[in-house]
């Protein structure tokens, strides 16, 4: 059985909202690659579900991942049925991707 690739992400914005970036890193099989990119106006929240989207995106159907991320509100939604109340297009993306993936989602302390 293939080995679960680990994703960790990471989105953040200055303001709330303000200019924003995220950050995967995916690491395979002992190769490491970076998924970063912007948005000049967004949220922190934004950020943290793009930075998952983008790093999920980059395997291939059927993968097995463990994604691991600050973002309570990221991991909390797709584990413990926290209320969607904005962003639907970004759950959608996550919903279709957690369908296609085998996912393990973890939540980690910001900052430690």
């Amino acid at each position: 059985m293939k080995k679960a690739v680990a994703i960790y992400t990471d989105g953040a914005c200055e303001g709330n909202p303000g200019p924003g970036g995220f950050a995967a890193v995916i690491d395979s099989d002992g190769s490491r690659r970076e998924i970063t990119g912007g948005v000049k106006r967004t949220t922190n929240n934004r950020m943290e579900l793009i930075a998952a989207i983008k790093g999920l995106e980059s395997l291939p159907a059927h993968s097995s991942a463990i994604l691991t991320s600050d973002s309570s509100y990221l991991v909390n939604t797709m584990t413990a049925g926290w209320k969607r109340k904005i962003n639907h297009d970004l759950w959608a993306s996550l919903d279709t991707l957690n369908a296609n993936l085998s996912i393990q989602w973890e939540w980690v302390k910001g900052h430690s």
